[in-house]
């Protein structure tokens, strides 16, 4: 394979892989700053009865000190304070539920929240349309910012934090919305927790976050016009997955070292008209997993402009692709470009103008675009998807012997995996990323992938 010098050093100079490890916080959003105009609260304590005294859109400021949960926003009100300010779980049950519309929660410490996950305890419950949830950290909860039931929720610059130590399936989801449309999910940093949900819930921007060190970075699952972009996904086992969802966009996110058996950088599964676009997928297990998407007659899955390498698998089909089309990416350095169940038809999806950098034909015209088609076939990775232990021998000569076979012998017919008709000869420059986080090379725990 070719030399990826100056790929890491492009991208290290844009700060996205860089072999010293950084702080987990590094860059962490700040608090907003205090209101010009709100009544202070001071001393600490129980915190619902400052919540009960408060007046209709009054916006209070709680001083430094530790204040008391459970309590939940009845009236619509502004509650901010600094970092100093904590509102620790007191009992089981969300620290604090915000039950008002029009409210705002910004800056403060929530800590804790209980350890019921049928009764979903979280840091912060949002069950009332147009809240903002600005600046807040979030430590030592099972669940993070719960978004239920609502509409039109901003979620923005918080730092949801989980716990490392403890089993991935035993942690809660940091940022979950259920049932909400128009919410907007931006520039948050998420550590060390499980997953980033977007369940039944349409409409919705998660943008401009950096997900670090998860399990599902965002999983979508029956949610439609959702909009996805310039996150960064880093250290996990999956990026981004989509599930039974309609007319979902990803584009300009960054996914890497989503490792391990389990992982994908992004995963589409009965889906349709899924547009992923401009995206960076790096040193992950598989870079791009397909799975009877697009679903239903009419639907369509394009793959355009992105970047996916260093990959064991660039892209794997677990059915049959249909009215799926790739155009104008990029493969380079993966072990294996393609790859597909046993049984289905990969040569169902239309390439075209891609870059392949085992391409091995010529451009005797200048055009930039190869004059021979690139063909990827193979007589061995038809025996590995019919008999997945086989797996173990790649890069030995068994199996390379099995390829060199079905060249030679007519009779042998190698398993066609895609044809490209324009392949180019030179890759294009990155997308430009605007969010990245440096890998810490801490993996997360293994997942798998069940219905």
């Amino acid at each position: 394979m070719r030399s990826l010098h100056s790929f890491v050093v492009s991208v290290a100079i844009a700060g996205g892989c860089s072999a010293a490890p950084m702080e987990p916080t590094e860059g962490a959003p700040t608090p907003p700053p205090r209101p010009a105009a709100c009544r202070e609260v001071t001393g600490g304590g129980p915190l619902q009865p400052v919540l009960d005294a408060a007046r209709d859109a009054e916006t209070l400021c709680l001083g430094p000190g530790r204040w008391l949960g459970p309590a939940r926003i009845e009236r619509t009100l502004a509650l901010w304070g600094p970092r100093d300010a904590i509102i620790a779980a007191g009992a089981p049950g969300s620290v604090l539920t915000v039950a008002a519309a029009g409210s705002a929660v910004d800056g403060l410490t929530i800590d804790g929240s209980g350890g019921r996950f049928d009764k979903l305890d979280a840091a912060v419950h949002v069950i009332a349309d147009d809240v903002r949830v600005q600046g807040v950290a979030v430590v030592h909860a099972v669940y993070g910012i719960l978004v239920e039931k609502t509409r039109r929720a901003v979620i923005v610059d918080n730092h949801v934090r989980g716990d490392a130590a403890t089993a991935m399936g035993m942690r809660g989801d940091t940022i979950r919305l259920w049932e909400s449309y128009d919410a907007r999910v931006t520039h948050n940093l998420v550590e060390d927790g499980r997953d980033m949900v977007v369940w039944y819930s349409s409409r919705n921007v998660v943008a401009h976050n950096r997900v670090l060190r998860g399990r599902y970075g965002t999983h979508f699952m029956y949610s439609h016009d959702n909009h996805v972009h310039d996150n960064a996904y880093v250290d996990g086992v999956v990026g981004v997955f989509v599930m039974y969802s309609k007319r979902v966009t990803l584009e300009r996110n960054l996914v890497l070292n989503a490792a391990g058996a389990s992982g994908m950088a992004i995963g589409l599964k009965d889906s349709g008209d899924v547009l992923a676009r401009d995206n960076v997928l790096v040193h992950d297990t598989i870079g791009l997993y397909i799975d009877e998407t697009p679903g239903t007659l009419g639907e369509t899955l394009r793959i355009e402009g992105n970047t996916i390498r260093q990959c064991t698998i660039a892209v794997r089909f677990h059915t049959s692709p249909r009215r799926t089309t790739f155009t104008n990416n990029d493969l380079a350095d993966n072990a294996r470009q393609i790859a597909a169940a046993a049984g289905t038809t990969p040569t169902g999806a239309s390439w075209t103008d891609n870059y392949y950098d085992d391409y091995a034909g010529y451009d005797l015209d200048g055009d930039g675009v190869g004059d021979l088609p690139y063909r990827a076939e193979s007589a061995s990775e038809d025996l590995v998807a019919q008999r997945p232990e086989l797996a173990f021998l790649r890069g030995a000569p068994a199996l390379a012997l099995v390829d060199v076979g079905s060249r030679l012998l007519p009779l042998w017919q190698a398993r066609e995996l895609l044809t490209d008709p324009r392949p180019r000869m030179s890759p294009r420059p990155l997308p430009a990323l605007t969010t990245l986080a440096r890998s810490t090379g801490h993996r997360a725990p293994e997942v798998t992938h069940e219905d």
